[in-house]
């Protein structure tokens, strides 16, 4: 039997997906739950394995090509008899180009599941799902199966869970999951070379096409036309916040960590602002999950989230985000780490930007954007005047949910945390 390859849909955002490499060549023998090739999704690079074992006979769509999510873009033989069928078939594909049809119960890849399916949940039949590779070191280590909670998407038991089980060191990731996962640091191939910036000063005239990531933030952009926003600003005096992190800042706290969680903070006592609009009505979300605006070098911004930020204290959250931000420079991230964000911070500042005003990402009702802090002459409390270190915050919100009072209450709200109780943050 000839199997088809598909484009698997990576993300819920996925319309289209890039062969970054084939792992498995013409004729390699590909065993079930082995990675066959490496797929460049709209922000992360993805390894993408074989739901079935046979021979990769032929490939439709090479390193470097994109495809629909849904095209076949390669072909698996059951037997070395097929392949020559197989090879034909494929050369039949690349000549007609046919529209691109939807994955069937015979797709050779399993797609991803989508974000609401990420995480630890058992599947829906109630049985235990484990990779192959998790499944031959349980064997190996006399790991009993059944005691353990699989950490993968659906619950699935991968290799890292039975490492851990049986105190072993725990691998960074790799095949071992049953799906498509992201690359680990070993396994990114060699990097295409940088698309050409204002400071690496590229040829007056050329025509640079956009890459992955850029046409994922273009198609984020264009949807956000359809919103009406409206903006409001606040200044916020800064020394007190100023003061504790240069106190803690040697535990590793970062100021974006602070900044982040004074905001998650603030929206516990402003639910709204952190919910957002759908056709049937007011969508509040059950957690406060903040996501950080992070330009990428090539092009394009990517927008890690900090989960739970208000329940987390303030070293771990740092420390979550310093990794966050590592993993999503090499393009590792997992989907549900950069598109589940409630509310997102966009800072500036560091680049002495006094004050901007940030596009509303889609599927949230808000976002902020803060200017750096500055030396600024101010009204002290007793009527002199004094210079007080002042940011300009500039919030950006979906009027069909969010009015002016709302923002407005928030904004001093969260200037009433920063300037007076920073260290609350701390708790």
């Amino acid at each position: 039997m000839i199997r088809e390859v598909f484009m698997p849909a990576l993300s819920s955002t996925m319309t289209e997906g890039k062969i970054v490499s084939w792992v498995k060549a013409p004729g390699d023998r590909v065993e079930k739950g082995e990675t066959v090739v490496i797929v460049e999704s709209d922000k992360a690079d993805m390894d993408v394995e074989s739901f079935h074992e046979g021979i990769l006979a032929a490939i439709v769509v090479e390193a470097g090509g994109s495809a629909p999510v849904g095209e076949a873009i390669a072909l698996l033989a059951e037997t070395e008899a097929e392949i020559a069928a197989a090879q034909q078939q494929a050369a039949s594909k690349a000549s007609s180009a046919p529209v691109p049809s939807a994955p069937t119960p015979d797709t050779a890849v399993e797609p991803a599941p989508g974000p609401e399916h990420n995480g630890g949940s058992a599947p829906r039949s109630g049985r235990v799902v484990v990779s192959p590779r998790a499944r031959k070191l349980a064997k190996d280590l006399k790991v009993d199966l059944a005691s353990l909670q699989g950490s993968g998407p659906h619950g699935r038991i991968v290799a890292q869970d039975v490492e851990r089980a049986a105190g072993q060191p725990v691998s960074p990731g790799g095949p071992a999951a049953f799906i498509p996962a992201p690359i680990p640091p070993a396994a990114v191939p060699a990097a295409p070379a940088p698309l050409p910036t204002a400071a690496s000063s590229a040829p007056l005239g050329q025509l640079v096409p956009f890459n992955t990531l850029q046409q994922a933030v273009i198609r984020n952009m264009n949807a956000s036309l359809a919103v009406p926003t409206f903006h409001v600003s606040y200044p916020i005096i800064t020394d007190a916040l100023d003061a504790l992190y240069q106190q803690i800042k040697s535990k590793g706290v970062t100021m974006t960590g602070l900044l982040a969680k004074a905001v998650a903070v603030t929206l516990q006592r402003h639910p709204l602002l952190n919910a957002t609009y759908t056709d049937q009505g007011l969508q509040y979300r059950p957690n406060i999950n903040v996501a950080v605006a992070v330009a990428m070098d090539g092009g394009g911004l990517i927008t890690p989230v900090l989960q739970n930020a208000d329940q987390q204290d303030i070293y771990s959250l740092s420390r979550t985000w310093r990794d966050l931000v590592d993993r999503s420079r090499t393009k590792q991230l997992k989907p549900e780490e950069y598109s589940s964000g409630t509310f997102t911070l966009s800072n500036l500042g560091m680049f002495g930007v006094s004050n901007f005003d940030a596009i509303l990402p889609p599927g949230q009702g808000s976002i902020l954007a803060i200017g750096g802090a500055r030396p600024t002459v101010v009204a002290t409390a007793d009527g002199l005047l004094g210079v007080k270190r002042q940011m300009q915050v500039n919030i950006t919100c979906d009027h069909r949910i969010i009015y002016g009072a709302d923002a407005a209450a928030f904004l001093k709200d969260l200037a009433e945390v920063i300037e007076t109780n920073p260290q609350s943050l701390t708790l």
